[in-house]
């Protein structure tokens, strides 16, 4: 009786994992990776942060790289706006003028100079992108610099969905 519950439990954990495993577009759906036909993304970037008690709060001004990643290998996307805002919700300046299309496995970029520092340190980039079919989702974050007196700093920040449509794979 006992080894029939453990089977049975064993078997209703291992099914979904296989069938991940054997449905490539299951997976990526699971995942969250797809199927996709529009986002818009928060990404959260940092003109400036506060990094040395000896400086009395005195800002660390970085340079920021929005990178924004087509991760499909057969469809391109539509790149609809990337607007910058500060750390108040202003939005200080829109980087894309007309829709651009990101090809398959393709890369963009966008840069915030170190020496722009009125996005402050709660600065922020709005994504938004779609695609005629549905495509796997782009992988889109910041990443930032900074040097200041022999000493350097970098990290990044990974955006996150805040809208989205859905689509079916027609693969």
């Amino acid at each position: 009786m006992v080894r029939a519950v453990w089977h049975r439990r064993l078997a209703s954990a291992l099914i979904p994992c296989l069938l991940l495993v054997l449905s490539p577009a299951l997976w990526a759906e699971e995942c969250g990776v797809g199927p996709w036909l529009a986002q818009t993304i928060y990404v959260p970037l940092y003109s400036h942060i506060y990094a040395d008690q000896r400086f009395k709060n005195k800002p660390f001004a970085l340079t920021a790289t929005l990178s924004i990643r087509n991760t499909d290998p057969d469809r391109p996307l539509t790149l609809l706006s990337v607007d910058f805002y500060d750390s108040n919700g202003k939005m200080l300046r829109a980087y894309v003028g007309k829709p651009e299309a990101i090809a398959p496995l393709a890369s963009i970029r966008y840069v915030v100079r170190e020496n722009e520092l009125q996005g402050g340190s709660g600065a922020k980039f709005l994504v938004r992108w779609q695609a005629d079919r549905p495509v796997t989702a782009p992988i889109v974050e910041s990443i930032m610099i900074g040097t200041k007196m022999q000493q350097g700093i970098s990290f990044i920040s990974r955006g996150q969905v805040i809208r989205g449509k859905r689509g079916k794979w027609d693969r």
